[in-house]
């Protein structure tokens, strides 16, 4: 896989979390109904947030969650379907495992089995079976 060269991975938030919004309801992950500012939020309670930018567009994401001592959870790593392909997710994944890697943080993560296979490639390993409950409205 060739790795696009015009993108750029930061910790920096975009100046208008509209395009965190637009990520979202572009990848179909908008079933929560969550707000911009619901987002941001979540952003800023994150471990960490890496962003995906081409240019000046924000075209992916991923975060952490952490306790800051044991674990770290990698989650809602995505990238626009129109960037898709070009390397950016691993770009992100691996940025990501970096920042875990750093503050000696174990990594681990949840997704579809049909995404077990890309994980696999960045050294994961299934260990478990992950469970959910829907979230409770009102």
């Amino acid at each position: 896989m060739e790795f696009s060269t015009d993108v750029r991975i930061t910790i920096e938030p975009p100046a208008k979390f509209e395009e965190v919004y637009q990520l979202y309801r572009e990848l179909k992950w908008d079933s929560l109904g969550l707000t911009v500012v619901e987002l941001q939020k979540m952003c800023q309670q994150s471990w960490c947030v890496l962003y995906a930018y081409q240019g000046s567009k924000l075209v992916g994401m991923g975060r952490i969650i952490s306790d800051g001592v044991i674990t770290g959870l990698i989650c809602g790593v995505g990238v626009l379907p129109s960037s898709q392909g070009v390397g950016i997710g691993r770009m992100l994944v691996n940025g990501l495992i970096e920042q875990c890697d750093r503050h000696r943080i174990i990594p681990q993560l949840m997704c579809h089995e049909k995404l077990e296979s890309y994980y696999e490639t960045s050294g994961f390993k299934k260990f478990t079976i992950g469970m959910t409950k829907a979230r409770k409205e009102g």
